[in-house]
């Protein structure tokens, strides 16, 4: 069979896929777009090759509404830069020709030559408009569990920040009044993401709401926790967490770990000084133990609680983000000073990474001392 050959034979198969298919140049020029790529979307190949993808086509944008067209939220680009293809489907919402939205669940992967560089990339997808109405309401339902009704303090401001890996992620959070002065928290990070962690965190909800009234102690809350959580996930790690209690009057955090991250302390100027707190991840084990730790507020001060996800990042040298990376992202971007940014602080989190998008749920819970 001649290479021509070949190439037809090729394009016959791609076309024959119910998958849609298109490829990329590395400036991102379409040169190829298959006939399942039309029915799905509207654009014929007469329409699309030769345009780029970000040139008024596809538009994607994912389902944060991120506009995935620029440089680092492309799954697409970050498949060619990184050299990496994609594990498991990415959910995004494409224009089609008529101009509406259609959700698809997309994989990327490079496209490299006979001596190993990366000359194109290739992106297959599928329409999914059944999948997401399911995952929806499961969305919706799980919103219902996240105390989102954050207190109104003069002397404290609380503000929550969370952008699950999927539709539906395995972080959990909650804030609570206990009086006039007192505020219980938790923030927990379920074992993996999308629906089976997404499953847990409605357990974690109602034991929120079991135990709560413990919280004012929050070594004695970790331990009722954990020894519920243990009981039902049988020597299996099921969350890390972090939990604990703040005084808006004596500007004060008293707080207990379950293998969350630090604590972050961060000073108007941008220092920030890291709270460290010893224990086991709720469900490890039955009667772990869990130590109280306290610290004092200045004026101004903010403390910052997080998800794994906001550190557990590596590059393409197997390095990891860390405390200090993240701070020096937050500091780059003038916190606390300009407030948080979340959409920059994502933006910077890919840009260091070496993955086609952040691989874990991400959440940042801030108290902000007045």
């Amino acid at each position: 069979m001649s290479s021509q050959d070949l190439l037809t034979a090729s394009s016959v198969i791609l076309d024959s896929l119910n998958d849609g298919v298109y490829v990329c140049d590395r400036d991102r020029r379409i040169v190829y777009w298959s006939k399942s790529a039309e029915r799905i979307t509207g654009w014929t190949a007469k329409d699309v090759v030769g345009r780029r993808c970000l040139d008024d086509v596809l538009c994607h944008i994912d389902k944060d509404s991120h506009q995935l067209c620029g440089e680092e939220f492309c799954p697409l680009h970050r498949s060619m830069v990184t050299g990496t293809t994609s594990s498991v489907p990415l959910i995004v919402f494409a224009k089609g020709k008529d101009g509406t939205r259609i959700p698809m669940q997309v994989a990327v992967a490079p496209i490299r030559d006979q001596a190993g560089e990366v000359v194109g990339g290739v992106e297959t997808f599928r329409e999914m408009s059944a999948v997401l109405a399911d995952l929806k309401r499961a969305e919706r339902i799980q919103s219902l569990s996240l105390e989102h009704d954050l207190p109104k303090d003069n002397r404290v401001c609380f503000s929550t920040f969370y952008t699950p890996h999927d539709i539906v992620g395995g972080d959990f959070y909650a804030i609570r009044q206990l009086n006039a002065d007192q505020y219980g928290f938790l923030l927990a990070d379920v074992m993996g993401h999308g629906i089976a962690a997404a499953l847990h965190t409605m357990h974690l909800s109602s034991i929120w709401e079991r135990h709560c009234h413990l919280i004012a102690n929050p070594a004695a809350f970790a331990e009722t926790v954990n020894n519920d959580l243990a009981k039902v996930v049988k020597d299996e790690s099921f969350a890390t967490a972090i939990c604990g209690v703040i005084d808006a009057a004596q500007r004060t955090l008293r707080f207990a770990s379950a293998g969350g991250p630090p604590v972050l302390t961060v000073h108007p100027g941008g220092e920030a000084d890291q709270l460290n707190s010893p224990g086991f991840p709720f469900g490890m084990m039955e009667d772990a133990p869990y130590e109280e730790v306290t610290a004092q507020f200045a004026a101004e001060d903010c403390l910052l609680l997080f998800s794994d996800g906001a550190v557990e990042i590596h590059n393409a040298e197997g390095e990891m983000l860390g405390i200090e990376g993240l701070v020096r992202i937050l500091r780059n971007h003038g916190y606390p000073s300009s407030g948080f940014d979340i959409n920059a602080v994502e933006e910077e989190l890919l840009r260091f990474s070496n993955a086609i998008r952040l691989e874990d749920d991400l959440t940042f819970l801030e108290a902000r001392f007045h």
